[in-house]
């Protein structure tokens, strides 16, 4: 009878500590995984192609994966204290937009994962070693704007063969800025243009900008890719077609929204792609094995409605080469 109890007693136990590893196993099985994406701004067009990334992935956000957004409003010393609140609830990765955010984030932790969905030159911002090993907690996606931004004023050149003088937007504090300014002046020099550099640290910076360009009668305005110019690309846009100024940019939203000309990768293309990556990552990859990954294709993007509008007419050859026109 005793042995009978024991062996009973015994196979209570036994099942008792199997239903206990199977409960932890299904938990385990069954947990969400949490991400967090940090943004200088919002940009609705963009954010949204990430959202779409992960849905293409499977993923839905509230059901099988959790994401914790956080944007500073275009205030760059907010991104510390942002990165370190996700740092605090503990998400399995980040997501950032932009080379100050990156390198905000990546001195906030040095273990959670992050992906970077758009970075200029992530190697000259010390984010990366090299791009085809990363090494560290980063990788992502580059936009290659540093070998575009002499491109975008022969396209100026091309389009107006008497322009002479430009006003190029920069923001110093991002930290890609001097080199792209280099490489915009040494294309400058090389078709007779005349640039004339506007720092823009904060929105606040555009009123006395736009009262420059108009002293030195700039023919032209150029914006270095940067977030906090892209949060402004309608009051930029405002001010060149009330001056019947030529405008170009890199990114086709601005097009779409009313600017003349872009040139560059497809912003929310790159932002839909970096979702695979963080599905490689919350699979088991290593950022640090993860390539950075680049554009597949640059677009230029012609607007004639604007054109008609500041009385340009686009040249044909120009106009054939476009991947975009918006009539």
């Amino acid at each position: 009878m005793r042995r009978q109890l024991r062996k009973t007693a015994l196979g209570s136990i036994l099942f008792a500590l199997l239903a206990v590893v199977v409960t932890a196993e299904a938990q385990q099985a069954e947990k969400v995984p949490r991400i967090g994406y940090l943004g200088l701004i919002e940009i609705p067009e963009r954010d949204e192609a990430f959202r779409k990334g992960l849905r293409e992935r499977g993923y839905v956000e509230g059901q099988n994966i959790h994401a914790d957004y956080r944007f500073a409003g275009g205030r760059v010393e907010r991104l510390a204290e942002l990165a370190a609140e996700l740092v605090r609830l503990n998400v399995d990765l980040i997501v950032v937009t932009g080379t100050a955010v990156a390198e905000a984030a990546k001195r906030a932790t040095k273990t959670i994962p992050i992906v970077f969905a758009v970075v200029t030159d992530p190697i000259e911002s010390g984010l990366v070693a090299t791009l085809a090993k990363p090494g560290g907690n980063i990788t992502g996606f580059t936009t290659l704007n540093l070998e575009s931004s002499g491109k975008r004023l022969e396209l100026l050149k091309e389009v107006k063969a008497r322009i002479s003088r430009v006003a190029v937007l920069q923001n110093p504090t991002n930290s890609t800025s001097p080199s792209m300014l280099k490489e915009t002046e040494a294309a400058a020099t090389r078709l007779g243009i005349r640039l004339q550099s506007l720092e823009i640290r904060s929105p606040a910076d555009l009123v006395g900008a736009f009262q420059a360009a108009s002293r030195e009668k700039a023919a032209a305005l150029v914006g270095l890719p940067d977030n906090l110019l892209a949060s402004q690309h309608r009051p930029i846009r405002d001010f060149a077609v009330k001056n019947r100024l030529l405008e170009i940019s890199w990114s086709s939203e601005w097009v779409e929204a009313g600017s003349l000309m872009s040139y560059g990768a497809n912003m929310p293309d790159l932002y839909r792609r970096t979702a695979t990556v963080v599905e490689k990552i919350l699979k088991g990859a290593k950022p640090a094995d993860l390539p950075v990954e680049q554009p597949t294709k640059f677009e230029l993007v012609i607007n004639l409605k604007t054109a008609k509008q500041i009385g340009l007419t686009i040249p044909p050859n120009v106009l054939a080469r476009a991947d975009r026109v918006i009539r």
